[in-house]
């Protein structure tokens, strides 16, 4: 992706980098803060105090916005959309279709935001941000603890009484989401920002073994962990949606599409046709941020009319029961 990162407060424009293998290695996120219910953490769950930052195209980003939706959020913590396309400055406000700008700090670029909370920061610029409007800074931009902050340290300002991390499954929730992060979650990217033959196989490979044995797996049950919806899903979905429309041309990640899965493909549908799951979905907006940011993998930023996925189509996840 058309990329760059912040040194010592300092914007360097720059593309992903790969290790001289050709493996692709994320940058880890570096503000690790907690909202919590009682406040202990100087971080105190509270409505209209937070602010979220997000792009619709990250899966990362997207799974926190999910989030928000299924608890009834919404009131409670507000967001900005970052403009679909990725530039040298990186992600940047604007009027595009499914964008919301910046009123809580007035920037043009979320480079800003990171400048406002740290003026000596280094590290990369991502999304999500959860933004502290009392303190003026940074909470955390880690997506996987946005998440869980959302679903239990905000649950008594929840207008949605649903438990995604229930005591009996948050063993089994971790387990899973972790057994999915590298091989699904960051295994697209691994294969799409490969830059060797090798490196590329291997992330190929360990994708579609993985998504083989998840098929296995929910033809015996609804969902990741049982009969209930929990966080591993909302963790599945942003990657399982942005798939086939997607990773199996832009990220050559071919083998095999979801559709070619009758069970991960009805799961995907079952989980997309639950109205905060798609509420949080923009097609056009998604393939634009792919298409025409990742120059490095498209260089002409030809965005393509399909594919055709009909994520409304009936599924057959109902003979699990609700």
């Amino acid at each position: 992706m058309t990329s760059g990162m912040m040194i010592a407060g300092k914007w360097t424009a720059g593309r992903n980098k790969s290790d001289p293998s050709g493996k692709f290695h994320e940058t880890p996120t570096t503000f690790r803060d907690r909202v919590t219910a009682d406040g202990k953490s100087r971080f105190k769950a509270e409505a209209g105090r937070y602010h979220l930052y997000v792009s619709l195209a990250c899966p990362w980003a997207h799974r926190t916005l999910i989030m928000r939706e299924l608890k009834g959020l919404n009131d409670a913590i507000s967001v900005s959309i970052v403009d679909p396309i990725m530039g040298d400055k990186g992600w940047m406000f604007s009027d595009a279709p499914g964008a919301i700008p910046d009123e809580v700090n007035h920037t043009q670029y979320l480079q800003e935001v990171y400048v406002k909370a740290d003026p000596k920061y280094t590290g990369r610029v991502t999304v999500p941000v959860l933004w502290d409007k009392q303190s003026s800074t940074i909470v955390n931009n880690e997506s996987r603890e946005i998440m869980r902050m959302f679903d239990v340290e905000f649950a008594e300002l929840a207008t949605q009484k649903i438990d995604l991390y229930p005591r009996d499954l948050q063993h089994k929730i971790d387990e899973t989401i972790d057994a999915i992060y590298l091989p699904i979650n960051a295994g697209v990217y691994r294969a799409g920002f490969a830059t060797s033959q090798a490196a590329y196989e291997d992330a190929v490979t360990e994708l579609f073994e993985s998504l083989d044995q998840w098929e296995t797996i929910l033809s015996l049950q609804r969902y990741l962990c049982g009969n209930q919806l929990t966080e591993a899903d909302i963790c599945m979905f942003t990657t399982l949606y942005r798939f086939d429309l997607v990773y199996y041309s832009h990220f050559k990640c071919n083998l095999r599409r979801i559709m070619d899965y009758p069970h991960l493909w009805n799961y995907l549908k079952d989980l997309y046709q639950r109205p905060e799951f798609k509420a949080t979905c923009n097609l056009e907006y998604t393939k634009r941020g792919y298409y025409m940011s990742m120059t490095e993998i498209n260089p002409n930023r030809i965005v393509p009319k399909g594919p055709i996925i009909d994520f409304e189509e009936q599924h057959d996840r109902d003979r699990f029961g609700a």
